[in-house]
């Protein structure tokens, strides 16, 4: 989550975009890397992103109702445990994953909220990485959210769980 954080603050992000997609994505696999449990090359991350930025289209979320950073945590999943369409439980753990991420997202729109979805996102995602993949991430923490007066929609305030 960290990471995430420092991503969304140091660069110029605005408050509502698929960058966001790429942050979680990126931000989840570094803190996977970080953690030393398992081998994350540079390859897999590039392939990562790769995924992500072909399926984080913007306005996706309200046209299809998937937001992008559902499949950005999926293709970190896919990406780990080598999921293809041969495959039987290495796919069937990836769709499991974004499943619950689309879900946890969904429960948190009205409007959408593209940080809240990031922080919503990695902070499940740090049980299914336990869940899943046997590798124990650092999540705790209070989020404050310093961005509320940027949404252009009007934020969500005391309805937002990072408020």
């Amino acid at each position: 989550m960290e990471i995430a954080e420092i991503m969304m603050k140091s660069a110029h992000i605005p408050m509502l975009g698929c960058e966001h997609a790429l942050i979680a994505a990126g931000a989840l696999l570094a803190a996977i890397k970080n953690s030393g449990e398992i081998k994350i090359t540079d390859i897999q991350i590039a392939e990562a992103l790769t995924r992500t930025r072909k399926q984080a289209i913007g306005a996706y979320c309200g046209l299809t109702g998937i937001c992008g950073i559902a499949p950005a945590i999926g293709a970190c999943f896919s990406v780990i445990l080598g999921a293809s369409c041969p495959k039987d439980k290495e796919t069937a753990t990836t769709m499991i994953v974004v499943s619950q991420v689309i879900e946890a997202i969904a429960n948190q729109t009205g409007p959408c909220c593209c940080k809240n979805f990031v922080r919503t996102a990695l902070t499940l995602s740090c049980k299914l990485v336990r869940e899943y993949l046997k590798i124990t991430l650092h999540c705790n923490g209070k989020l404050i959210c310093s961005d509320s007066d940027r949404h252009p929609h009007g934020c969500r305030k005391e309805k937002c769980r990072y408020y």
